[in-house]
């Protein structure tokens, strides 16, 4: 039997964790903890706003499914075969779980803060299906759908771009901490001057 229709909206998280996970970053700080920290605030930001339990994470590496599951998320294996399958495997569990607003935000925003998704995601009811540039313009920090659409996704350099010719609507929202992602020490230590840190990376930091 099919779930009743959820109208409240899922976010599907992929989370990929392990020695290999974030390499420019952990490899220029020499620390794993940061890595995780910064993909657990982003799902922390993630379940207040929506739900623990609407957060999909999208993982196969033990430690970060089991710190998913301890946090009330739904955890779906990843494929193997790249960010957007990754991405796409979530949205499917997220239908399957009853879904019909669905947003994909990667894990690397720190310092998103919950008013951001929460605005974000309201502007995005407007749209079939959208998507938020990063803070350059030219990558992609959240793709969402509504009505039970799935959106196609084209995660990675130039994605801006590649998201608009795919008919998915450009959001301008006010939004530092969502378009602000951390792939390696610099972008972490912009983050740090000029944003504030959620907790969990804060304190990896300070250790």
């Amino acid at each position: 039997m099919e779930p009743a229709p959820d109208p409240g909206w899922h976010v599907v998280i992929p989370v990929k964790g392990g020695p290999t996970a974030k390499s420019r970053l952990r490899h220029s700080l020499d620390d794993g903890a940061v890595v995780a920290a910064v993909a657990h605030d982003t799902l922390d930001v993630a379940g207040q706003v929506v739900g623990p339990a609407r957060v999909v994470v999208v993982t196969s590496e033990p430690s970060e499914t089991a710190y998913a599951r301890s946090s009330g998320h739904l955890v779906v294996a990843d494929p193997g075969t790249g960010l957007d399958d990754a991405c796409a495997a979530g949205v499917a569990a997220a239908h399957a779980a009853g879904a019909v607003r669905v947003a994909v935000l990667l894990g690397d925003h720190p310092a998103l803060r919950p008013a951001e998704l929460e605005s974000t995601l309201r502007a995005g009811e407007l749209h079939p299906t959208f998507f938020v540039a990063d803070a350059d313009g030219t990558g992609t920090a959240l793709v969402g759908a509504t009505g039970g659409h799935s959106p196609t996704l084209a995660f990675g350099p130039g994605s801006a771009a590649r998201h608009r010719d795919l008919g998915h609507a450009p959001l301008e929202v006010d939004a530092p901490g969502l378009r602000h992602d951390v792939d390696d020490e610099e972008s972490l230590r912009w983050a740090l001057a000029h944003l504030t840190l959620g907790p969990r990376t804060r304190a990896a930091l300070e250790r």
